[in-house]
């Protein structure tokens, strides 16, 4: 079933009948318990459970239907796409099942974020190494089943219980074909992680912009701080022309053709130079961002280039799991808070359920 199959003009009646349209997936949330708060999605809560009949430890995201306006999209894309890519850099799916008015997608409990990790920890160039390559075969996979995601972002990039970083959070992942004529909503990815053409208002992008996010989550691994914050869309490309230089012809060719290129202007910079920018990097490292953060999204690498890049060859070599940041110590550090009365609200529609 592909991302686009279902109407989101049906009624509730409809949204169960496209949960049951997955072999093995429409369950009862009575074979699942609650048993804490793990903290809120953009489009919903995220709560973790234990599966009763293994003991197995689950993560319950709960969404909220509205009746009147059917199956939101981004629950479709989240649904469809996670059950199509099936690797272990990207989050798995177990099932979906629905309570009350809401849907329930019960997927592996997967204990802190990428952002989290940063929050507390300084990480060496071997940990860096790690966290990046394990991001890049989730997007080389990921891009190869033709879906781009569209919204990667430390904070959607989830740490196993053994460090392992898996891509989660696919509600704005769409299919991409090889038509260079289709649009797309340019309305995507969070403003510090997105690509310069969707700040132009480009509705023809390709995978590109997944690895301008890339480029930008392994700059801030290496800085411990984010590359481009800005705190407008105005702003956000400011700081990137600022930063890397005002964009040419020769540099990136298709701008002019871009939607907003004539809507705002900005002074010219030469920019700055990458060892500026990053000032710790190695030279392997410096040359991989420049490789990966360029205007020219058909320039741009690949995830397939990037892995066999240099910057994975040089010493240090990346870290093994057993020697990355315990996800553990997040929690410890940065307990999710919670409305104890909506906790024990959802607690007894499960009762009632039940």
């Amino acid at each position: 079933m592909s991302l686009s199959a279902v109407s989101t003009n049906t009624s509730f009646r409809n949204v169960c009948i496209f949960l049951n349209s997955f072999p093995k997936i429409a369950v009862e949330m009575e074979n699942y318990k609650i048993t804490g708060r793990a903290g809120e999605g953009a489009h919903g809560c995220v709560f973790q459970g234990m599966e009763l009949a293994s003991s197995k430890v689950v993560a319950l995201k709960k969404i909220n239907i509205n009746v009147d306006l059917g199956i939101p999209k981004n629950l479709m894309r989240e649904i469809c796409s996670l059950r199509a890519l099936k690797h272990k850099n990207i989050v798995k799916i177990f099932d979906v099942t629905s309570m009350g008015s809401s849907v329930v997608l019960v997927m592996e409990f997967l204990p802190c974020s990428l952002q989290q990790i940063l929050k507390n920890t300084q990480l060496s160039l071997a940990q860096i190494k790690t966290y990046s390559k394990m991001l890049l075969s989730g997007v080389r996979f990921m891009h190869k089943s033709h879906i781009m995601h569209r919204d990667i972002k430390p904070a959607n990039l989830l740490i196993s219980p053994k460090g392992c970083l898996k891509i989660g959070d696919f509600g704005l992942a769409r299919l991409f074909n090889a038509d260079p004529s289709r649009q797309y909503s340019h309305q995507v990815a969070t403003r510090w992680y997105r690509a310069p053409e969707l700040l132009y208002g480009s509705k023809t992008y390709t995978p590109a912009i997944d690895m301008w996010s890339v480029g930008c989550i392994i700059a801030e691994m290496i800085n411990g701080t984010p590359l481009f914050p800005g705190e407008s869309d105005i702003g956000q490309l400011a700081i990137v022309l600022s930063t890397l230089g005002t964009p040419t012809e020769e540099t990136w060719p298709d701008l002019k053709q871009l939607p907003d290129y004539n809507k705002i202007s900005f002074i010219s910079s030469s920019g700055k130079r990458w060892r500026l920018i990053l000032p710790t990097a190695d030279h392997a490292t410096l040359d991989l961002m420049r490789q990966i953060l360029i205007y020219d999204g058909q320039k741009r690498f690949t995830a397939q280039q990037a892995l066999s890049h240099q910057f994975f060859i040089e010493d240090p070599k990346p870290a093994t799991l057993k020697d990355l940041p315990d996800p553990k110590g997040c929690l410890r550090s940065e307990r999710p808070s919670y409305n104890p009365q909506e906790f024990d609200e959802i607690i007894e529609q499960i009762n009632k359920i039940s």
